[in-house]
Formats: C-alpha cells, sequence, structure tokens
C-alpha cells in the first residue's frame, strides 16, 4: 500500500515545478523547502526568502494530495446521512450542521465528503471504503437506534463522531443537545400560558432524540400534576406531511386541544396548516410550539414560538471532537472557539456538558406569536 501511495504521489508532483527543482534554484536541500511550505520554525529568515523567491520564481504550487498521500492522510473527512436525497435538501437541520462542520474542518484545512446512505448495501459500501483508508474519519447524523454502521467503523477503528446519539448510554463519541430539557421548557411555556390540554407531535420512536423530546413533554405535564392521555401523544416523521397527518388524528381524538409541543418545526408547519383547514386560528385557539429554531420557524405566519438548538455549533463541535481524535485542532488556534465557549457566529458552540468525547449543548426557549 505504502508503494502504491509513493507513487500515486509522484504522478499527482509531476503536473509542474517539483520540488527538486526549488530545491535547486534556492541552493538547499528538498527537506529545507518542505519546511519552509508547511510553516516550520526550524528554518533561518535568510533560507525561508531564499526558497519563497524560488517558488515564485518557479510557479511552484505546493500540491495537497501528493503530500496527503505521502503522508498517509486522506485530509478528507466524511459527513454520513443515512437519509433520502429529498428529506436532505427539504430538512433545514442539515444545511445548518454541514455549514458549522464545513466551517471548522476548513480551519484546518480539511476536505468534506457527504455522502448519503439509503440501503444496507450503500452502508456495506462505504464501511469498506472507510476501511481501505480513503478517509480520516467520519460524521455520522440523523442515525437512527438500528444503525450499525457507526459500530462497523469502530471495529475498523476509524475515528467516528455522532451527531446525536442513538441511546442514552451512547460508548461513541458524540455532540449532542439537551432534547429533553428543551421540550420541558416548551411545555411549561404553554402551562404558564394558561393552556389546559396539551398535546404533541412526536419524533419517530427509533431516534433517540425524539424520544428524549417525548420525555420532556411528559415530565413538563408531571411536574405541573397534569394527566398525559394516551391520546394527546401522536407519532409523527419529522416531516411536513407527517405534522398535518399527526395534527388531524389528534383533532379526531381530542377535538378540545389547546395547545400542541412539535418535536421539529418542520412538522409545526404541517400542523398549523391542518389548523387551518380546520378552521382553528393559531393561537388564539390553539397555541403552537416547535423545535429548532430553523428558518421554517421564522417564516411561518404567525412566526413559531420554538426551542433553539445550535445546530451550526453542533457542527463545528462534532468537527473539533473529530479533529482532535485525529490530532489535527488545536485549541485556541485562529478562528477556533474553546469548546465551552457561549456561542455566536465564530465564537464556539453553545455552552454544554461532557467530556471531551461527549457533548451535550443547552437550548434555548424562543417565543414568538404562535402561542
Amino acid at each position: 500500500m505504502a508503494a502504491v501511495r509513493g507513487g500515486r504521489a509522484r504522478r499527482a508532483a509531476q503536473s509542474g515545478p517539483t520540488l527538486e527543482e526549488v530545491a535547486r534554484r534556492a541552493g538547499v536541500g528538498r527537506g529545507t523547502v518542505s519546511r519552509v511550505i508547511n510553516g516550520s520554525p526550524r528554518v533561518s529568515d535568510r533560507t525561508r526568502a531564499a526558497v519563497e523567491d524560488a517558488v515564485a520564481e518557479l510557479g511552484y504550487v505546493p500540491n495537497r494530495v501528493a503530500r496527503a498521500l505521502a503522508a498517509g492522510s486522506a485530509d478528507t473527512v466524511a459527513l454520513v446521512v443515512p437519509e433520502t436525497e429529498s428529506r436532505f435538501f427539504t430538512e433545514p437541520y442539515f444545511p445548518a450542521i454541514v455549514r458549522g462542520i464545513s466551517a471548522e474542518l476548513a480551519l484546518a484545512d480539511m476536505q468534506l465528503l457527504l455522502t448519503l446512505l439509503r440501503g444496507r448495501k450503500e452502508r456495506d459500501r462505504f464501511a469498506q471504503y472507510a476501511a481501505a483508508h480513503s478517509i480520516d474519519g467520519v460524521l455520522l447524523v440523523s442515525v437512527h437506534a438500528d444503525h450499525t454502521l457507526p459500530d462497523l467503523l469502530a471495529r475498523s477503528e476509524i475515528p467516528a463522531v455522532l451527531g446525536g446519539r442513538r441511546r442514552a448510554a451512547e460508548p461513541l463519541p458524540y455532540v449532542d443537545c439537551d432534547n429533553t430539557g428543551g421540550a420541558r421548557s416548551a411545555v411549561d411555556h404553554l402551562l404558564a400560558r394558561g393552556r389546559e390540554t396539551i398535546a404533541t407531535i412526536t419524533g419517530p420512536a427509533d431516534v433517540y432524540a425524539a424520544r428524549c423530546r417525548t420525555d420532556g413533554y411528559r415530565e413538563a405535564l408531571h411536574r405541573a400534576d397534569r394527566p398525559v392521555p394516551a391520546d394527546l401523544l401522536v407519532c409523527g416523521d419529522f416531516t411536513e406531511e407527517g405534522g398535518d397527518r399527526a395534527m388531524r388524528q389528534l383533532l379526531e381524538r381530542a377535538p378540545g386541544l389547546d395547545a400542541v409541543f412539535c418535536a421539529s418545526d418542520v412538522m409545526a408547519a404541517g400542523a398549523r396548516r391542518a389548523l387551518r383547514e380546520a378552521g382553528r386560528s393559531v393561537p388564539d385557539d390553539v397555541a403552537l410550539v416547535g423545535f429548532d429554531d430553523s428558518v421554517v420557524a421564522r417564516h411561518m405566519d404567525p412566526p413559531l414560538t420554538t426551542v433553539r438548538q445550535p445546530i451550526a455549533d453542533m457542527g463545528r463541535e462534532m468537527a473539533r471532537v473529530l479533529l482532535q481524535l485525529l490530532g489535527k485542532w488545536t485549541p485556541g488556534a485562529p478562528g477556533t472557539g474553546a469548546a465551552s465557549s457561549t456561542g455566536s457566529a465564530g465564537t464556539g458552540p453553545a455552552r454544554g456538558e461532557g467530556d471531551a468525547q461527549h457533548r451535550v449543548l443547552a437550548t434555548e426557549l424562543v417565543p414568538r406569536a404562535s402561542s
């Protein structure tokens, strides 16, 4: 394998002036040129200037691919999303987390490979691809309880970080948000507004985050000494159509309901549509709260009260955890933030809990006109 990589590296470098030609022009050794190009401090100012002049005169462009191959690194991280293209490109969660991941990897000069997996065949093919060391590490989001790819990667000793967890005691590195606390704050808000019959549209039961949001809903009602009738819980699928169907079921089961907590903003948009078609106004007849604080929430009519999870910050933190596992992240480097800093653009993720490889970021209720 080393010989193959070496050959590929040499071929990749032959498209322009070579490192050896730069070394001859500068009157130094090849290793010295390499140190200058890679920013090593172990070079005198005079030598550095000579190499830089030679690089400029020859028009030499350092070949990143060749350097990576020679070092046994692909300089590439795969983002794996086990979803269909239609869901990936319509669910606001995914662009936000990709944005955070991309921003952090760019600071480390790493490339991002997006991979959508729709079945077992594609999963097994990707596992083989990763095991061949074609990538340095893997980030996984939207992982369901029965997904086995994380375990396949662990057995192959491929560094991987999950966005969210498959279960409470997740053994692999992960970055998550406080789903239970966020849902609890949403229902507390509805109770404080005097709502009496509060229903919920949950996410899929095989998604740990969805179960946690249902737990938060139950906990808030129990603390308020309110019953949790089974007919006030309907399972959705995180899609707008699923929210619409679930809302129609709720109206049939409990026509007197006056509030609904939806486990995602997208499902809340579907619920609002069903409420309007049923002649129920939001928030006068039925208060509505979502989860995510996506662009959907801000553009709804009325604007949606929701629970903000720091999605882009979660993506940044996922990338940081993986870069730490790869030995390629330096705390305090320009453009990076500390793992416990308060989240805002470019300053690091929202404050959270956990250790270096298991992070849970805080959520925040964002009240708007829908409640």
